[in-house]
């Protein structure tokens, strides 16, 4: 449960950081760059909440 919590508070802080950039910097590549880290994000939270903590990657 504890990763849960911590996974969706780093991804709530990485969406807040990466949206101010995207909303000065309206560069297309940045946004395909934006997209695919929160995608990465994401596949790495659910990756560690599958696991369950027991190490197994």
């Amino acid at each position: 449960m504890t990763n849960l919590i911590t996974g969706l508070i780093g991804v709530a802080g990485v969406c807040a950081f990466l949206g101010i950039m995207l909303w000065w910097i309206k560069a297309v590549p940045l946004i395909i760059i934006c997209v695919l880290v929160m995608g990465l994000l994401i596949y790495d939270l659910y990756q560690s909440l599958r696991a369950n903590g027991n190490g197994a990657g």
